[in-house]
């Protein structure tokens, strides 16, 4: 089974003098698309963080335009935005533009989770108040019905026009970690993308299947898209790729904790790791357990084994580490390994510092 890969970028925070060419994690993300796009991957989905030390990429939208205006294979979209914070006619508006300026290669993921801490969705509200959670499967149906042009006809909306006109608008899907969105995205007919790198115990195929279920009992044509979203690192060596890991599984631990450490360098995170409690030293181990990590071979068999496991033919990878040039060594080593993915062949790329500076 040829495996579509598809590259989620969190925009992390790497240090600048990692990234020949680059000034600030912006600049990184469109530097890490153009290797993307020749590297033959067939998605480069962008992330929505607010106030946080770690991430620096709170639009989506603006910085998905600007890959897809210097990309010219890959589709390009939202992974997600975070629609609690925003208006359903806003979000169709930005993303009918968006269709309108790259046709064809736009996708609107979405999700219920406010991309950020307390503090932020309520700056983000001002002078309102954060959003119940409970508004969400309203806001999505809303978003879908002006997108498509599908709201009741006594619907209080259904009058309006998203501009810009567009032959075809994005491709919808809900972004979920565990199986609460299934069903919802599956009644109004949008493709899952299930995040096993957020929460590897609480993912299983199952979610997909009540999707599927769901996607059926509304009649929706076609077949339900799914994607896999995993955290991969991917190195010469198996020493090597746990080494690079290490930035984003201590990261993980110190969320867990409510911490707000930067990315740590690899040697620092062995440093503390060599005074973790044997309680710690097990949470470490268990993080680490559920990434993919290893050599283009370990790598390559792990992620066929979870796409036949999940009966995804698209894996979507996400690689959070201390040095750019590093991640962008992870994506091309993947697809090196994969080979098949949609836009390339096989690909003797490694990326140095010639290589970023340039992309």
């Amino acid at each position: 089974m040829a495996i579509k890969l598809t590259v989620l970028d969190q925009s992390p925070t790497h240090p600048v003098e990692t990234a020949p060419g680059c000034a600030n994690a912006g600049q990184m993300s469109i530097a890490l698309a153009r290797a993307c796009d020749a590297l033959g991957y067939y998605r480069y989905w962008v992330a929505e963080h607010h106030n946080s030390p770690q991430f620096a990429g709170p639009a989506p939208e603006i910085l998905l335009a600007g890959i897809a205006s210097v990309t010219e294979r890959m589709r390009v979209g939202s992974g997600g935005v975070m629609l609690s914070h925003y208006s359903p006619y806003k979000v169709a508006e930005v993303f009918n533009m968006l269709c309108a300026l790259f046709p064809g290669r736009i996708d609107l993921g979405i999700g219920r989770a406010p991309g950020g801490d307390a503090l932020a969705a309520s700056a983000l509200a001002w002078p309102s108040k954060p959003l119940d959670p409970h508004h969400y499967p309203a806001q999505a149906a809303t978003l879908q019905g002006l997108l498509t042009q599908t709201l009741p006809a006594d619907h209080p909306w259904a009058g309006l026009h998203i501009c810009p006109s567009v032959a075809s608008g994005p491709e919808l899907w809900m972004l979920g970690s565990g199986g609460g969105s299934a069903a919802l995205a599956g009644q109004l007919g949008m493709s899952l993308a299930l995040a096993r790198f957020i929460s590897p115990d609480h993912c299983h195929p199952q979610i997909f299947e009540a999707h599927d279920q769901a996607w059926r009992a509304s009649g929706h044509d076609g077949a339900a898209g799914r994607m896999l979203a995993i955290a991969g690192f991917c190195a010469e060596t198996r020493e090597e790729a746990m080494h690079l890991a290490g930035t984003a599984i201590y990261r993980k631990m110190m969320m867990q904790v409510g911490g707000q450490d930067a990315l740590l360098p690899p040697a620092a995170v062995q440093d503390r790791r060599r005074h973790f409690s044997p309680s710690e030293e097990a949470e470490y181990r268990h993080i680490e357990s559920g990434y993919t990590i290893g050599t283009p071979e370990q790598c390559r068999d792990e992620i066929e084994k979870l796409a036949k496991a999940f009966g995804t033919e698209e894996v979507a990878v996400v690689t959070v580490t201390h040095d750019f040039v590093a991640r962008v060594n992870s994506y091309a080593l993947l697809a090196d390994a994969l080979g098949d993915c949609q836009h390339g062949g096989r690909h003797a790329h490694h990326a140095n510092s010639e290589t970023v500076a340039g992309s």
